[in-house]
């Protein structure tokens, strides 16, 4: 083993060390915010739990609202005076809940992995002389990821620039350095009418629950020319009032899903036409309103995903193979945006439980206790590949050139796909 080889085995150890010593902490932590769910962007008790976690850490510069009110950033650096290239590595917390259910998608454990991995590598790092480059830890706390998409609105307000790699984790009921992810974009379609007495005189209304069901009928109907990994699912949130009175208002919302953002737009247009056409044929006005923020597909970069796996079965992870899993283009996440602006990984593991996410089993196992030990182990993992990046140039320099290639080929991709659209 060479020497650089037998430092940077050293180093993880210690880092692991760090990680098992600030343990209590770091369950105390996950605990308080399993035990106070919070939906997106009413964060308050969780986001203040974070701040003051890191206020009360030595060395942590922490903005308290940053960007958004429910967001925060904690950073520290090994900055000094010597002339060195600076690298910049993010760990995201997410931390709200579902409603009705809690923390069925285990965002209390997110949270606690990212602020795990950057306590147990600033611990390291400070302690260690004569790095390649100086080093900044930066903690991020991103809130609305259920719905809203936290991470989009602080992308636009600039709040990832300068970040040279992101990590986060999500629980999961397997280990996994990647699961699909696919380009989701929320809409809302309200028709709108006139009413009338239904039996009385129907001819003097306009229902708007006809162009509803038109409306779905529609898309039904498009599912023989979608491809086969599209996905369009939908309800009628507003059907009517009574059934003696046509309906003059009614209003569906849909998620349209692609594997990649660079086909969203062609199932969009198809999509809208479907909209418009039953306020067409019903004589109803409609209303198209798309969401503010779309979720991007994830740039894979290939070096982090190796790297992770590497260091996660070195601390005993067993990676899934099962091909229905990793195959499975299911749901969606706003850290798919940020992997188009900074190299980055979002890896699934196990908590200790065969639950599925987002059902009232999974939020027990996410506050189990059993969960603490996958969920220190996985902060370790994470933390353990930015220490790889960090002290191999030629990794950093690798992943570099992947995230450019990747991004490149995306956008010929989302190229051809709009000359197909206008054909």
């Amino acid at each position: 083993m060479s020497e650089g080889a037998e430092l940077l085995l050293q180093l993880k150890q210690r880092l692991c060390r760090s990680i098992d010593e600030a343990e209590a902490k770091l369950h105390s932590l996950s605990q308080d915010i399993w035990s106070c769910p919070e939906l997106a962007y009413q964060e308050n008790k969780a986001h203040s739990r974070l701040v003051e976690f890191f206020s009360q850490e030595e060395g942590w510069k922490v903005d308290a609202h940053f960007k958004l009110q429910t967001a925060f950033r904690a950073c520290w650096s090994t900055k000094g005076s010597e002339q060195k290239d600076v690298v910049s590595v993010g760990f995201l917390c997410e931390y709200d809940a579902l409603p009705g259910i809690g923390h069925a998608c285990g965002h209390n454990l997110i949270a606690e992995v990212g602020a795990a991995a950057a306590v147990g590598l600033k611990a390291v790092l400070e302690n260690t002389h004569k790095l390649p480059v100086w080093v900044e830890v930066t903690v991020l706390g991103t809130p609305a990821e259920e719905d809203g998409g936290g991470k989009i609105d602080m992308l636009r307000k600039g709040a990832f620039e300068g970040l040279d790699v992101v990590f986060m984790a999500h629980p999961s009921k397997e280990d996994a350095t990647y699961l699909p992810c696919v380009a989701e974009h929320d809409v809302t379609i309200k028709y709108h009418g006139k009413a009338s007495h239904a039996s009385a005189y129907p001819w003097e209304g306009i229902n708007a629950l006809d162009a509803a069901v038109l409306c779905y009928n529609n898309l039904s109907a498009l599912r023989q020319q979608m491809k086969p990994d599209w996905r369009v699912h939908g309800i009628i949130k507003h059907g009517g009032v009574k059934p003696n009175i046509i309906p003059a208002y009614t209003e569906l919302e849909y998620y349209l899903r692609t594997p990649s953002r660079a086909e969203l737009p062609v199932l969009k247009e198809k999509a809208e036409r479907c909209f418009r056409s039953a306020a067409v044929a019903t004589g109803c006005e409609v209303e198209v309103e798309f969401a503010r923020n779309q979720y991007d597909n994830m740039l894979r970069i290939a070096t982090l995903e190796e790297l992770y796996e590497m260091n996660g079965k070195a601390l005993g992870m067993d990676f899934t193979t099962d091909e229905d899993v990793l195959k499975n283009e299911s749901g969606s996440t706003d850290f798919g945006n940020v992997t188009f602006v900074a190299p980055g990984i979002h890896p699934y593991f196990y908590i200790g439980s065969n639950a599925l996410n987002h059902t009232e089993e999974y939020t027990v196992a996410a506050g189990d206790d059993k969960a603490q030990f996958f969920t220190l182990r996985t902060a370790k993992a994470l933390a353990m590949t930015a220490l790889d990046v960090l002290l191999r140039p030629e990794l950093f320099r690798k992943m570099k050139q992947e995230f450019t290639e990747a991004k490149l080929k995306d956008e010929q991709n989302a190229e051809q796909f709009a000359k197909n659209l206008k054909i």
